[in-house]
């Protein structure tokens, strides 16, 4: 536990100018130290500086698949950005949005006490999870460390996943357990948790960070990164990826447009190999080229126009 949340302990010491509601977690990213860590970040930042991709770019996403997003992580040697072996109230629904940190340790007395006491001179509620609810906002993704824990280890039950979605419209992501999952089932959002319980999220847990850099099974979290959950699990991707991944989707959709049209009209001219993965004789490189580029003109207008909109 020391190795793993350590260098925490020494962010918060170091830290400075942490006011409102931030200050009631034992952790957080002051509006200096976000920038910083995600000083990459091409686009516009929430107040409190954590990345804010607009809506517009992240609707893009809709069209993508996991591997789409997989391609330019490997790439660029992002390797530890996917968490899977979820359990999920709608597969079919894809989950994109804005990162929204939060971490669970067990609770510590010493810890906890001036954690809560700090929360109550400030007029804030208890350390429960409504504490992180309360600061979503439209288009977040809650995201969750609670350790794997089930029996006690549950975010949310029917009427805080109505809450969560009333307001980010958006699902949430828990590396935990759900409780009520007849009432959440119903709900139009995709949930991604480990398992279910009856039990209440237990007193014996404390919120020791939001919006602070967390992990997610085998992937690394930061506030305001893209959400792309799908059937196969949840990518959280670095804002800097998401104009080459969408760039390069533009390009991939294309070509798998062309290379089928040349299959389904094909009368027996072309082997598979002729056409797939890359056009073989000059001739064929030189039509798919001009179509390339054709329909990548035609593309990029199309996505200019829905940017003004």
């Amino acid at each position: 536990m020391i190795r793993r949340y350590g260098w925490f302990l020494l962010l918060a010491a170091s830290s400075s100018g942490l006011s409102g509601i931030a200050s009631a977690q034992v952790f957080t990213l002051s509006k200096e130290q976000m920038i910083k860590y995600t000083e990459k970040c091409p686009y516009e930042r929430f107040p409190d500086g954590r990345p804010k991709v607009p809506e517009a770019v992240m609707k893009r996403l809709n069209d993508l698949s996991a591997e789409e997003v997989w391609t330019v992580l490997n790439q660029n040697r992002y390797l530890n950005q996917y968490a899977g072996d979820f359990q999920m109230t709608h597969p079919e629904k894809k989950l994109i949005g804005r990162a929204f940190t939060v971490q669970f340790m067990p609770r510590r007395p010493d810890v906890a006490d001036v954690n809560e006491a700090d929360a109550k001179a400030k007029g804030f509620r208890d350390n429960g999870n409504q504490r992180a609810l309360d600061m979503l906002q439209p288009g977040d993704v809650l995201i969750v460390d609670l350790m794997g824990k089930i029996e006690g280890g549950t975010i949310v039950g029917d009427n805080l996943a109505t809450y969560i979605h009333e307001v980010t419209g958006n699902g949430f992501v828990v590396n935990g357990a759900i409780r009520d999952l007849d009432g959440i089932q119903p709900l139009d959002m995709a949930v991604y948790f480990k398992g279910v319980h009856p039990t209440p999220i237990s007193r014996e847990l404390m919120i020791t960070g939001i919006n602070v850099p967390i992990h997610i099974g085998e992937a690394t979290v930061m506030p305001g990164d893209v959400v792309f959950g799908d059937r196969e699990g949840v990518y959280f991707i670095p804002t800097q990826f998401v104009k080459p991944i969408l760039d390069n989707a533009d390009i991939l959709h294309i070509h798998d447009e062309w290379t089928q049209e040349k299959f389904k009209n094909n009368n027996g001219k072309y082997k598979s190999s002729d056409i797939y993965g890359s056009p073989r004789s000059p001739e064929l490189r030189k039509e798919y080229d001009e179509y390339l580029k054709k329909r990548l003109a035609e593309v990029r207008a199309q996505e200019a126009k829905e940017g003004q909109q």
